[in-house]
């Protein structure tokens, strides 16, 4: 057994100030079974067993005056007794566990007038349990205990109220100031005693505050490649408190059926707390008004904008030098050699027609991942999104820098993201760096067509180059596929069906022979083939398809021929 009530040890923290950011952590917590032993009612009071237990949360006060009392027992309560409806209560052990099922705080009793001794049992259960069972002192008046800790309780839900209409009030005047989210997250951290951000909803950071270097560092929050936060490793709201020690809270900030992002806590050195949660979700709610607002003002800007770049991107905004001051007035630097990038989602018809909360939604996420990516690397760069396609005009970078390729493919890699967080995969097509305004027109078809012809040659998720494209730049202009077929079936004859792996295996032959030149030798070398193998296999081929050994022009009819096979929308 073990004395606490006057050694200090373990004792609570001080009644909660008035000061809700103050005595955040403290307001947090509540009142603890070894926070009410601090108080001058329960002097002297000794801990018979369940020390474990000590820091449960004492909500409710109630007396025990009937063995039958667990229909009236509620969770968080502390039970007091004099031990009189104990001699016929039958079970004890059974009894007290039967108490912490019902989430009971913990059981005071006075001992030596109608009860002497706890049995071994009984105590022996009360520490596997962890359920604190206190002896009173003899001279302890039950009217000064419920007295005194009602009214610290009180006390502290009352605190709490103060420092939830704080954080209310912060909030409020945050948004009658016209302040963003860098307002809200600037003002958190102090009220909630933690680091605070705002993400998207596959955790790209918005704006956050308090953030250390260690917290930053931390694998499991955020993408060591690209900064996301990994929403994906916590779980939402007050289900996060069923971690052993949550450190980090998230909600969602849901405007309507819309999902904008989430509102993080990252706790300093202690477990998060329903109030944390109770608070963080006033934050969702302030940061859903915030964004909605900047939604609405982005929608009229972006129409303007985007009206005027599909002008621009037409030939149709005016001479260069008016179409470089309006630009300049919109934050674009086109003064400058630029690349076209144009990135299209993936798994959508072109030709299907938006649902609401279903497209619009998806479309305005990508468009924002873009921009916040591409802004971030060049602030004068133009990123517009349309219904189908986002359009990129970014600098294409100076001497001695990464070729204007490896600039966008890396900007892709940082929208993409370790898995993107659910985000949906894109095909994206890259000009060739267009030098002026003039040239934006050409460099923007350029992009649209090599990301069209990149996803019907590598499906999902391609990335191509325009001038990556080749002979594909020629055959993906022919409307007429049946044509295409129909040329590559009298050109490879039962090479052009594929499936068959004798067919597959020769045509893959003939390709290797074919891109390097007849070369035999390296042929070989490059299928680990023997040299004779190969030689037969040429003559093979040869009496399937005709001299192309020595008929230039065959041979050029059956490099063509080959491309087409390998276009994915042409198999089969």
């Amino acid at each position: 057994m073990e004395n606490i009530a006057n050694d200090g040890a373990g004792s609570g923290q001080d009644l909660p100030s008035a000061d809700p950011v103050h005595s955040a952590s403290t307001l947090a917590r509540g009142l603890s079974v070894a926070d009410a032993l601090s108080l001058s009612s329960l002097s002297g009071t000794e801990v018979l067993a369940g020390a474990s237990g000590l820091g449960r949360v004492i909500r409710r006060l109630n007396v025990m005056e009937v063995p039958d009392i667990l229909p009236w027992v509620k969770p968080d309560e502390m039970l007091l007794t004099t031990g009189y409806p104990l001699r016929s209560a039958g079970d004890l052990a059974g009894l007290v566990r039967e108490l912490d099922a019902r989430g009971l705080a913990a059981v005071a009793i006075k001992l030596g007038r109608y009860v002497d001794t706890l049995p071994d049992e009984v105590l022996r259960t009360a520490d596997s349990l962890g359920l604190p069972l206190l002896r009173l002192d003899e001279e302890v008046a039950f009217d000064d205990v419920l007295n005194q800790l009602l009214t610290d309780i009180v006390d502290r839900q009352a605190a709490i109220l103060a420092r939830a209409e704080e954080v209310h009030r912060v909030l409020v005047d945050v948004i009658l100031a016209g302040g963003g989210l860098a307002a809200i997250t600037g003002k958190l951290p102090e009220l909630l005693d933690g680091s605070v951000m705002v993400t998207t909803p596959d955790g790209r950071v918005l704006a956050r505050s308090g953030m250390d270097a260690d917290v930053l560092a931390d694998a499991r929050c955020f993408d060591p490649a690209g900064g996301r936060f990994q929403v994906e490793n916590f779980k939402h709201g007050v289900r996060a408190l069923d971690d052993a020690d949550p450190r980090v809270v998230q909600v969602p900030v849901l405007a309507g059926s819309l999902d904008h992002g989430r509102v993080v806590l990252i706790t300093r050195g202690r477990s998060a707390e329903p109030a944390d949660v109770h608070l963080l979700e006033r934050a969702a709610a302030t940061a859903a008004l915030v964004i909605t607002r900047d939604l609405a003002v982005a929608a009229v800007e972006g129409k303007y904008q985007g009206d005027f770049l599909r002008d621009l991107l037409a030939g149709r905004a005016g001479e260069p030098g008016h179409a470089i001051r309006h630009c300049a007035s919109l934050g674009w630097d086109i003064d400058r050699p630029l690349v076209v990038a144009v990135a299209e989602l993936d798994g959508e018809a072109a030709t299907q027609v938006p649902t609401a909360g279903d497209l619009r939604p998806a479309h305005e996420r990508f468009a924002g991942a873009w921009s916040m990516v591409v802004r971030d690397r060049d602030p004068g760069a133009a990123v517009v999104g349309y219904s189908q396609e986002v359009v990129v005009l970014m600098g294409a970078g100076g001497e001695g820098e990464a070729g204007p390729g490896r600039l966008v493919r890396s900007v892709i890699a940082q929208v993409a993201g370790d898995g993107g967080g659910g985000r949906r995969s894109f095909a994206t097509g890259i000009s060739r760096v267009a030098a002026g305004p003039a040239e934006l027109p050409r460099a923007y078809e350029q992009a649209r067509q090599a990301a069209r012809v990149g996803r019907r040659m590598n499906g999902p998720g391609s990335v191509a180059e325009f001038d990556e494209l080749g002979v594909y730049r020629l055959l993906s202009q022919i409307p007429d596929t049946a044509e295409l077929r129909s040329f590559t079936e009298e050109t490879l004859g039962e090479l052009a069906r594929t499936g068959s792996p004798e067919h597959d295996d020769l045509r893959a032959t003939l390709e290797t022979l074919l891109d390097n030149n007849l070369n035999v030798a390296e042929t070989a070398r490059l299928l680990h083939f023997h040299y004779n193998t190969l030689r037969y296999r040429i003559g093979k081929l040869e009496r399937m398809l005709g001299p192309f050994s020595t008929d230039p022009h065959l041979r050029l009819n059956l490099m063509v021929a080959l491309r087409v096979v390998r276009m994915r929308d042409l198999r089969g």
